[in-house]
């Protein structure tokens, strides 16, 4: 079978699995590098010629190229996703991939905010006009419920009621996130402020947050948002960023002891826990002593030791 006739089959799989247009491009563009190395470096256009040897070569050369090694992790699971279906599509029998390394990726830990930015983060923006308004929400919203950057772009009006907002997060996953009072607080100013400003406008879409034209709000709009109320604050040092408010939530959610691993999984939408316990691994030493503390089993029992 011509590999890319079933290339093209998987592509249509994977719009029909739902996939977001931003995985999609993504897809469509390393199918088609890789399609294209197989064909003119390894003269091999059919499905069951691929070989181990093909996919180590090939993953050689990116490496050589110097792609870094969590791009090529990112490539390594979209070609897997791709003989794993193959597989169960019965088009093999096995998938070449079993036997092909994935290189190791050098841990980093992420510094991430303190509550003192984040609280001057939130500060640097008013209620004195309505985007004012609508940035501090913004940020407020995303320290406090760890929402991703397109889940707040894409979030619908009526999904945000008295005490919960449903997200829809990846993969048409939805969950609920759920607001606090000091939370509340903001936006109940803020869609004060929307209401009074699009009584003369007209709101092209029905997002929670829209744009000074009445339209969602763009990626490269929502980073310049975030990246604003960085400076605003004087946040150095930092990566100033939708995943970095997301962290915070998490870390902020396990040193408080006030959430399990398996219940910050599913207010966070993660498929699988082990992404979830990554965030353990990003404690810094005070951090970790102040968990220890508030889990110490003599501290907690209620009883002076004497």
């Amino acid at each position: 079978m011509l590999l890319e006739d079933i290339l093209a089959e998987y592509i249509y799989h994977c719009e029909a699995k739902g996939f977001t247009p931003k995985t999609m491009i993504n897809k469509r563009q390393e199918y088609k590098h890789f399609m294209k190395y197989l064909i003119d470096k390894r003269a091999v256009s059919e499905l069951e010629s691929i070989t181990v040897h093909e996919l180590r070569a090939y993953f050689r050369l990116k490496q050589k190229g110097g792609l870094q090694p969590q791009s090529i992790v990112s490539m390594y699971k979209m070609i897997n996703a791709f003989f794993n279906w193959c597989v169960k599509e019965e088009y093999l029998v096995e998938n070449p991939m079993k036997k092909v390394e994935i290189p190791k990726i050098p841990k980093k830990v992420l510094n991430g905010f303190t509550q003192e930015e984040v609280q001057a983060m939130i500060g640097a923006f008013s209620f004195n006009d309505y985007l004012e308004a609508r940035n501090k929400a913004i940020i407020a919203m995303m320290a406090d419920c760890g929402l991703r950057a397109m889940e707040i772009r894409g979030l619908k009006s009526a999904n945000v009621k008295e005490t919960t907002i449903l997200v829809n997060g990846k993969g048409i996953k939805d969950r609920f996130a759920y607001i606090s009072p000091a939370l509340k607080k903001i936006l109940i100013k803020y869609e004060r402020l929307k209401k009074q400003y699009f009584i003369e406008k007209v709101a092209m879409e029905d997002n929670y947050f829209l744009t000074y034209f009445g339209t969602g709000i763009s990626h490269v709009g929502l980073y310049n948002v975030i990246k604003e109320a960085g400076r605003r604050a004087g946040v150095e040092g930092k990566r100033v960023s939708p995943h970095t408010f997301r962290h915070f939530y998490a870390v902020q959610s396990l040193v408080s002891g006030n959430l399990d691993v398996y219940s910050l999984s599913r207010l966070l939408g993660h498929a699988d826990i082990s992404t979830t316990q990554k965030y353990l691994h990003s404690l810094n030493d005070e951090q970790l002593f102040d968990k220890a503390m508030s889990s110490s089993p003599l501290m907690n029992t209620g009883k002076k030791i004497k």
